[in-house]
């Protein structure tokens, strides 16, 4: 059994930066790469998983 991300963002871009968006209270900033035959890639520091658009229909699936 898989948890679940915390957070799932969907993005344009397939190399994306996470931050943890909470000012002060969130993390480092990290670039990740989103792998084209994946659609998908998670925060290492707050598993926000960032999913490119043209891969979302198949996250909502998943889901």
């Amino acid at each position: 059994m898989t948890t679940p991300a915390p957070q799932t963002k969907i993005v344009d871009s397939y190399r994306v930066a996470c931050d943890g968006g909470e000012g002060a209270l969130g993390h480092p900033r990290v670039w990740l790469q989103i792998a084209s035959d994946q659609g998908w890639v998670e925060c290492p520091y707050c598993d926000c998983r960032m999913v490119h658009r043209d891969f979302a229909e198949k996250a909502e699936a998943s889901s």
